[in-house]
């Protein structure tokens, strides 16, 4: 049985009704918080909320206006909430960008900037930013992503500097290709993009620059999110824990 070491605590998971951020919501309850699970999707979001005995924020966290004067009462904070498109910098629909940004990183800034205070008030708090291999490096048709990735590492590493004082650690996890619905929708796109069969995308062009060839899979990256936002990692922050199957080693 999983230890219960996060009883008494209060998770928020952003995108938390599937992919990483499900698996995340299971691994928080698993060990015994209370989950937030903020998603888009409201029959999802509450579905899980349910099944966690938690409860669902229905909320569209593109509108960032809406979130400059929110306080938030939670102890662990998972940015996760992500959107991917694939285009040529030439051809990417300018709006389309700014709502990546406004998604990936506005929000995570709006989100912490709620949270603080009382992580501060209590001494004690974790912000956890599901980035991607795609924070370290680049691949093309990437821009919003690759850029939005970026600017939350530089993000965490500020939360980091400005909490630990507080008792509050921000780090980033970086895994690489996740098997989750957003990238389940990217394969058409890549093969569009590079000329491709749909077939071949996952061997030629998201394996190919691990050293491990195969997909990560979701709750591989919250066991890494459980212990992060655990008491055992209390001296773990303004750090970036990749799991990509050694493509970052390169």
């Amino acid at each position: 049985m999983t230890e219960q070491d996060l009883a008494g605590h209060r998770a928020l998971v952003t995108g938390g009704a599937s992919g990483i951020g499900l698996a995340c919501a299971h691994e928080f309850a698993a060990r015994g918080a209370h989950v937030i699970v903020a998603d888009f999707n409201r029959d999802a979001a509450h579905a899980v909320a349910t099944e966690l005995g938690g409860q669902a924020w229905v909320v569209d966290l593109s509108d960032t206006a809406a979130q400059e004067d929110l306080s938030l009462d939670v102890d662990i904070l998972v940015n996760n909430a992500g959107i991917q498109t694939v285009a040529p910098i030439e051809e990417f629909d300018p709006e389309r960008w700014r709502f990546m940004h406004r998604l990936m990183v506005e929000s995570p800034f709006l989100l912490i900037r709620a949270v603080l205070p009382g992580m501060y008030e209590r001494g004690w708090g974790r912000i956890i930013n599901i980035s991607s291999a795609h924070g370290l490096r680049a691949s093309a048709f990437k821009s919003a992503y690759v850029s939005a990735k970026h600017a939350l590492e530089g993000l965490s590493k500020v939360t980091a500097l400005e909490g630990g004082p507080h008792g509050v650690t921000s780090n980033c996890i970086n895994p690489a290709y996740v098997r989750t619905p957003l990238v389940e929708k990217q394969i058409a796109d890549q093969a569009k993009v590079h000329g491709i069969p749909e077939s071949d995308v996952v061997t030629e062009i998201m394996l190919t620059e691990g050293v491990v060839k195969r997909l990560v899979e979701a709750d591989e990256v919250a066991s890494l999110a459980g212990w992060l936002a655990s008491h055992k990692a209390g001296m773990v922050t303004g750090a970036s824990y990749t799991i990509d199957g050694g493509w970052t080693a390169r």
